[in-house]
């Protein structure tokens, strides 16, 4: 017996192909791995609010709550930043102590303290405090620093106040009084300053200072005290030179006790960072010339 198909022997082949490649399509969408999931879906996984958390507006009312604060101008916010600085102005002006040590064996005790911020007027006080000699070699070290004699203690106080000028006539007026009751010795004095720019980089300060001294005796058995004034007056020029940090000063005095000007010229230079050199030429009422030269460090933190 024979059997026969319609498709005949060459479409064999072809049928065989279209076969292997079914199974090789079928196959293949079998073994491709899932696709990974992308950040953005990762990231929004985690952070997605667990039902545990803690809820942070429970017991709030939101339609309660002042959203106008958050609405700050520049306006606003520069008065904000000076209301903190001035507050801690305010909180710096408190009583400021100082303390050196003396090569004699005593400290120089400064206070003072701010009370009117407006004219930057202070008081304080400048202190001599000595220390009693526990042992007998104490004693002896203290009597030989000061040629054979203890050091006494002893004080003065002042009050000093910085106010403007008048218009363009001065910049800055300075007052200062001091009092020093174990002296019998008191002072006042005032001084105009007038600031100008001669250039870019160079700029001349006028001033102009008047003071009285007023010094006591103490009165003796049968012979009262009295009391002595001097009145000065000092005229000071100085230019200031910016980029090379030099300063030249002229200046002359004239006072009471002298009555004939003394005058005096100087100069300063900056060397770096808080280092200055200084040196000074002027007249004495004796006659010979003053000469001085001294350097110096300043630094304030």
């Amino acid at each position: 017996m024979e059997f026969s198909t319609g498709f005949g022997w060459t479409r064999l082949p072809v049928l065989a192909a279209a076969f292997i490649l079914g199974s090789v399509l079928t196959v293949s969408a079998q073994i491709i791995p899932p696709t990974a999931a992308a950040p953005d879906e990762e990231a929004e996984a985690a952070e997605a609010p667990d039902v545990n958390d803690p809820d942070v507006l429970n017991g709030i009312d939101v339609d309660k709550l002042d959203w106008g604060q958050l609405a700050i101008d520049a306006g606003t916010l520069n008065d904000i930043i000076a209301a903190k600085k001035r507050a801690q102005a305010a909180a710096n002006d408190g009583l400021s102590w100082s303390s050196n040590a003396n090569a004699n064996g005593s400290s120089a005790v400064a206070v003072k303290q701010s009370v009117f911020t407006f004219w930057d007027t202070r008081i304080g006080a400048d202190m001599t405090v000595t220390s009693e000699p526990r042992t007998m070699s104490e004693l002896l070290a203290q009597k030989a620093a000061n040629g054979g004699s203890l050091p006494q203690s002893s004080g003065s106080a002042w009050a000093a106040a910085t106010a403007p000028g008048a218009g363009s006539i001065w910049d800055r007026t300075a007052v200062e009084a001091r009092v020093d009751p174990g002296a019998e010795q008191s002072k006042i004095g005032a001084s105009l300053t007038k600031s100008m720019p001669l250039s870019g980089d160079t700029s001349l300060t006028l001033q102009n200072g008047y003071s009285v001294n007023q010094q006591g005796t103490t009165a003796l058995p049968g012979v009262g005290g009295h009391i002595s004034r001097n009145y000065e007056t000092d005229q000071t020029a100085k230019v200031t030179l910016t980029d090379t940090g030099t300063s030249i000063t002229a200046g002359q005095t004239l006072s009471t006790t002298d009555d004939k000007w003394l005058r005096k010229v100087g100069a300063e230079q900056k060397l770096f960072d808080n280092v200055t050199v200084s040196g000074s030429v002027g007249e004495t009422s004796q006659g010979p010339i003053n000469k001085s030269l001294t350097a110096g460090f300043k630094k304030s933190w």
